[in-house]
């Protein structure tokens, strides 16, 4: 069986059923709601038309910030959330940002240094579960 994958921009609406059922599914679903996402950039991965993962990314300045990569359960582990960050680093490269940065669940940092980033000193909690700030510079 052939498999079609699609990686595009979306509307900040599209991400948010996503968004809830993975990263916040005990809590209404304002809470996954950015005030920021009618300024973002929103993108999806898509597996046979099945919106299997997403990311939001921010551009302040000459910094952007991707937040709320999130994949559905079923498609976790297979790569891509791998593909769609790899598209979004280009895709604020091409921005001309001098950085990227996320805050990243702390269990997660060795998926970020995958991809250059590095640990910053800033960690807080939220929610019961702790973050680490993760950056990595443009040349």
């Amino acid at each position: 069986m052939n498999t079609e994958l699609i990686i595009k921009e979306i509307a900040a609406v599209d991400t948010w059923q996503l968004r809830h059922s993975v990263m916040w599914p005990n809590k209404p679903m304002d809470y996954i709601k950015l005030k920021e996402d009618n300024s973002g950039f929103h993108f999806g991965c898509y597996v046979n038309n099945e919106l299997v993962s997403i990311v939001s990314l921010f551009i302040k300045n000459n910094q952007a910030q991707f937040r709320k990569l999130a994949t559905i359960h079923t498609a976790q582990g297979k790569g891509y959330a791998t593909l769609l960050l790899k598209h979004v680093f280009k895709f604020a490269e091409h921005k001309n940002v001098a950085s990227i940065w996320c805050n990243a669940r702390a269990n997660k940092i060795n998926f970020y240094k995958k991809f250059g980033m590095l640990k910053t000193t800033k960690t807080y909690n939220k929610g019961g579960i702790d973050f680490v700030v993760m950056k990595k510079m443009y040349d």
